[in-house]
């Protein structure tokens, strides 16, 4: 069966700003950076040692997103890569406090991309919300204030928050007061676990956090329970597939459970994480997937349903989308 995956409309929950500039982007805002260079600094190798060696070129990206002017062009630009993923919702995380170096606050950065954000949806008639997130390694102060943030700007194209970077040497402590804030205010929370540390991780942060969605959680299918107990509490895994495999959690795409965990009945989305490191469309995921595990339109779309269920959107944003969708794949 040849299927044009181009053309399946998709919903993404788990892409990260900061590292999803295309090249075209980063050449206008450098256009000293030349294809090679872009190739060779900006996207990571197809086989990373460790999720560390793959964000060693995350800062390149961030470096090109310190004032107003820059921080829109990227913005913009990462919509025009849903358009031609035909991408008809997206949630965008972003870290504020990384793009304060020149001068701009926190604050000013979420009310840049938010604003940019309402724009590039008018431009293209793609849904998005905002993610903005704390990570692993910043103090409990910042993840406060980044809860705050979202809490100030609730209401707008911002619709929660996320717990970023990597798990490993960096325990959650920290971020718990934060996110128990996020609960009391109603705030919808996803955190990332269970991506370079096991089902444990996973436990940790449900317990802590209450989220209603992992980011990744990949691993919880070492643990039998934790799968269980995902499905009943309905626990949504945010998967990104390529990306786990470039930081060598899965030697091969065919050794990632993706396809068991669809299988076992969790719901769960396909992402692309981070479309310049891992240097991925969302097109190219859904091939993968239909070559590795012979996945088809039907899977997609209970993905795809998957997602929009458990999107921080309104719930009449989900029912229109359900029914573009449904539309969308004719089944």
């Amino acid at each position: 069966m040849s299927m044009n995956f181009n053309t399946l409309p998709k919903v993404e929950l788990h892409v990260h700003l900061e590292s999803s500039l295309s090249f075209a982007a980063v050449s206008r805002i450098d256009p000293a950076v030349t294809l090679q260079d872009y190739q060779h600094d900006f996207v990571a190798p197809a086989k990373c040692t460790n999720l560390a060696d793959y964000l060693e070129r995350a800062p390149k990206g961030i470096t090109l997103m310190q004032t107003e002017e820059e921080l829109r062009l990227v913005t913009a630009d990462v919509f025009e890569q849903f358009q031609r993923d035909n991408v008809l919702y997206a949630e965008i995380r972003f870290v504020p406090f990384v793009h304060t170096r020149k001068g701009l606050s926190a604050e000013k950065v979420v009310e840049i991309v938010e604003d940019e954000a309402v724009k590039a949806s008018q431009a293209t008639g793609i849904e998005a919300r905002l993610i903005p997130a704390t990570l692993r390694h910043f103090s409990a102060e910042q993840s406060l204030q980044t809860v705050k943030l979202v809490e100030h700007f609730l209401g707008t194209r911002v619709a929660g928050v996320d717990l970023g970077a990597s798990e490993a040497g960096f325990p959650i402590f920290a971020h718990i007061s934060a996110f128990q804030y996020a609960a009391q205010k109603g705030i919808p929370r996803t955190a990332h676990a269970g991506e370079t540390r096991g089902a444990e991780s996973v436990w940790e942060v449900l317990k802590c956090f209450g989220p209603s969605r992992i980011a990744h959680g990949v691993r919880s299918i070492e643990d039998p329970a934790l799968i269980e107990h995902l499905r009943k509490e309905d626990i949504h895994l945010e998967l990104c597939p390529t990306s786990n495999v470039q930081i060598d959690i899965y030697e091969t795409y065919a050794d990632h459970p993706i396809h068991r965990l669809y299988k076992s009945g969790v719901s769960l989305s396909v992402n692309t994480d981070t479309r310049m490191l891992a240097n991925v469309t969302l097109t190219q995921e859904y091939e993968r997937l239909h070559e590795t595990f012979g996945w088809d339109e039907k899977d997609f779309l209970q993905c795809n349903l998957h997602a929009v269920r458990a999107a921080f959107a309104p719930e009449d944003v989900k029912r229109r989308l359900e029914k573009q969708l449904r539309e969308g794949y004719g089944l």
